[in-house]
């Protein structure tokens, strides 16, 4: 039976005093649920790949309570802290140079010498960060290259009982954030497309992302990844008798991203229609046509992971 803390200040009393003893608790963030255990013990960051199944060599996001814990942990040059001014709390995650004496354990980072960091914008984690005090490691609360979880019954449904949900109430995002890589020379990447897009990141650093090959600096880099279980064809006007459609704009399906086509509401749908279509009794999955512009990038590219 999974043990549901509720959004209380009792919940974040209990959520706080698990996360400070090592466990692992599910939380709620306005991207999605993740999966957290303090970032400064291996023990605790071991639960998490134990409960998620996931490769060692994928590192895991870091989200901290403010920015000045932010500055303990990682080197902030001026473009992290315009970046940090304009878009925290929120779903950008910054991949930036780790600092030596931040504690973070290298299983967190997977060895490298940045960190992925994050200061969320959902009151309720927001909540449980600053009275923890302690940066938590939370990678997406369900089974590694599994459809991300946006309500805690995902959760529920995919890692069982054995793990403790914060009931925050749904996601209002429903995406994972954005990660941008700040580079020393004064370059940066975008690793993954997210809510705050390639466009208003170029506005905002005055460049172009530059694109290179250094292997997998962060989550959902993968080429397989939000992963329903069953085959996913792309680009669907109409499915087969087998298909489960998901429909968005004029493509009417078994649910929809967005009967209006609205962006921003299927990126906040995207999860939970594909964890309705793993759920349903049909062996393959068709998604209608998805714009590229905006947020758009971002859906399409979670939806080519999951059909890889």
């Amino acid at each position: 039976m999974t043990a549901i803390l509720p959004g209380t200040d009792e919940g974040l009393s209990q959520a706080t005093s698990l996360l400070r003893a090592g466990q692992v608790v599910a939380v709620p963030t306005e991207t999605v649920y993740g999966l957290a255990a303090r970032a400064d013990s291996e023990a605790a960051v071991a639960e998490i790949y134990r409960a998620k199944g996931r490769p060692a060599f994928n590192p895991l996001i870091v989200h901290v309570g403010s920015v000045a814990h932010a500055r303990r942990l990682a080197q902030f040059d001026p473009r992290a802290e315009l970046l940090a001014k304009q878009f925290w709390p929120g779903p950008l995650t910054m991949v930036l140079p780790l600092r030596g004496d931040s504690g973070v354990v290298p299983a967190v980072t997977a060895g490298l010498g940045t960190v992925g960091l994050r200061l969320p914008a959902h009151p309720l984690m927001l909540a449980l960060l600053q009275q923890l005090d302690l940066p938590l490691a939370a990678p997406s609360a369900n089974r590694s290259l599994g459809v991300s979880p946006t309500t805690p019954a995902h959760v529920a449904q995919s890692l069982g009982g054995a793990v403790p949900i914060l009931d925050g109430g749904a996601c209002t995002q429903g995406l994972e954030s954005t990660i941008v890589a700040l580079r020393p020379d004064g370059t940066w990447s975008l690793l993954r497309e997210g809510p705050v897009t390639r466009e208003v990141l170029v506005a905002t650093l005055g460049s172009e992302p530059q694109e290179r090959d250094a292997g997998i600096e962060a989550p959902g880099q993968m080429a397989r990844h939000y992963a329903p279980g069953k085959p996913v064809r792309l680009e669907a006007v109409t499915s087969a008798e087998d298909e489960f459609l998901i429909g968005f704009g004029p493509v009417a399906g078994h649910c929809s991203l967005s009967e209006s086509g609205d962006l921003a509401q299927a990126a906040a749908r995207l999860y939970a229609c594909l964890h309705q279509a793993a759920g349903a009794p049909h062996t393959r999955i068709a998604v209608a046509p998805v714009p590229h512009q905006g947020i758009g990038a971002a859906i399409n590219d979670r939806l080519r992971r999951a059909s890889a």
